[in-house]
């Protein structure tokens, strides 16, 4: 394919372009583009930045099945979603891998709820959770942050690095928001394949039924002032 952009990117650039391919498709973690710097001597993260949105202008094009996104300070390469079906059937037996719905549930509230001790976190989920917070910890995608100033100085959680790579995000704030997930249950299908349509439907009632008793509670506390 040659364009315009393809002119502009320079012989330096071009020649890069195979390598960075092999880099992506070798590592299993985002790349960020200092590191791909480092291993490309003198390619600077604006030539990285160049060359993927000339990758992915190429993959279209050509009708590719993937594309390179920036997720978690890094770039990775992405099967498009119309082919998760096959590559699913591809994976079928290392589902034991993959994280349970007891474990995806707990995990949903930490991201909105961040930093959330482990009692909140039972006050929601009504179960304990002691061993599903030792699987997340183990996996790292959970980390300590702190101790909360309460009796007892319980411990904070909060999601991690690696919870953004595991679910394709850029940052926490890409998280949809609670008060949209009636529409977004509706319409955005890859956020249903990230966290799964049971989370939405049972997880996030019970956050935004929370939330609803917290703000019922202070305008009752400010009814009474008045």
């Amino acid at each position: 394919m040659k364009n315009n952009k393809d002119n502009d990117l320079g012989l330096k650039k071009k020649s890069a372009i195979p390598i960075i391919e092999a880099l992506l498709f070798s590592s299993d973690e985002p790349l960020k583009a200092a590191k791909i710097g480092e291993i490309i001597d003198g390619l600077k993260e604006k030539d990285v930045r160049n060359i993927v949105e000339f990758l992915n202008q190429n993959y279209e094009e050509t009708g590719r099945s993937f594309r390179i996104h920036f997720i978690s300070d890094g770039y990775q390469l992405f099967t498009l979603s119309q082919y998760s079906t096959y590559v699913e059937k591809l994976f079928k037996n290392r589902q034991q891998t993959r994280l349970s719905l007891k474990a995806l549930e707990t995990l949903a509230i930490i991201a909105y709820k961040q930093p959330v001790t482990r009692t909140e976190i039972e006050e929601i989920r009504g179960v304990n959770v002691d061993g599903v917070l030792k699987t997340l910890l183990t996996r790292k995608l959970i980390t300590v942050s702190g101790t909360a100033n309460a009796p007892g100085t319980p411990y904070l959680y909060q999601t991690t690095k690696k919870f953004l790579e595991y679910f394709g995000l850029k940052n926490i704030k890409d998280l949809p928001k609670l008060k949209e997930f009636d529409e977004i249950v509706e319409a955005d299908s890859e956020i249903q394949e990230r966290f799964g349509d049971h989370i939405i439907k049972e997880v996030a009632p019970e956050i935004l039924g929370l939330e609803e008793g917290i703000d019922e509670k202070k305008e009752l506390e400010s009814d009474g002032e008045k």
